[in-house]
């Protein structure tokens, strides 16, 4: 028998990734560990920039009318899901890594950016990086209360991180309610977000791409 596979992700991207390991006929756990809301910003002047970077879809999709200005402006994106978002808020993408974000500035560097502008969460991954000529947080992502019964169910579960931050948040949830980390498999979407998780889990694995269908497919094939 498969096992559960434990979505941590927000809303909406909780439901549909749900969604979609339900419909391979195998369980999901929704388990949101963070909620996703628009914070207030104010677009820079868009001259001093030579593109713009994404490393989350949630950049794109609560950015808010913000974007308008920004859209001379070519798009880098991490992962085909922030692309798309990108596309769906009007702006033009012109390359979408299949790595993490550090991959992607490398990339836009040797394609000749210079002045970046970032726009991401309020505790976003990416650090600082010389063509990062400004990061603004344009979403947060805050902390939601987790139950011990609820997190009771990742015992024996595969677990889905989508992120760095999401990874040291379970490692932390699990071992404060003193679940066994040996019975739980972990499916990570990078290497980043494997290497956040700590040791001591039965096993754990990076996606082969940062996107949904290749996370998934990990975690099918961890689930048996």
């Amino acid at each position: 028998m498969s096992r559960a596979i434990a979505v941590l992700r927000p809303e909406p991207g909780n439901a549909a990734t749900s969604a979609a390991i339900e419909a391979l006929g195998l369980t999901a756990i929704r388990l949101p560990l963070f909620e996703i809301h628009a914070i207030d910003w104010t677009p820079p002047e868009v001259s001093r920039f030579d593109a713009l970077f994404l490393t989350s879809a949630n950049a794109a999709r609560h950015a808010g009318p913000g974007l308008t200005g920004l859209r001379s402006l070519p798009v880098h994106a991490v992962g085909d899901a922030t692309a798309s978002a990108a596309r769906e808020a009007g702006l033009q993408v012109v390359a979408a890594g299949d790595r993490d974000g550090a991959a992607m500035v490398a990339a836009a560097a040797a394609d000749g950016v210079g002045r970046a502008l970032l726009l991401g969460g309020r505790d976003r991954a990416l650090g600082s990086d010389p063509i990062i000529a400004e990061a603004i947080a344009v979403y947060a992502s805050d902390p939601v209360d987790v139950g011990g019964q609820a997190l009771d169910q990742l015992a024996g579960s595969v677990v889905l991180v989508h992120s760095p931050r999401a990874a040291r948040r379970v490692a932390d949830l699990v071992d404060r309610a003193g679940i066994d980390r040996r019975t739980m498999r972990l499916a990570a979407i990078s290497a980043a977000a494997a290497d956040a998780a700590g040791d001591g889990w039965e096993r754990i694995a990076a996606a082969a791409s940062p996107d949904d269908t290749a996370l998934i497919a990990l975690a099918r094939a961890l689930a048996d």
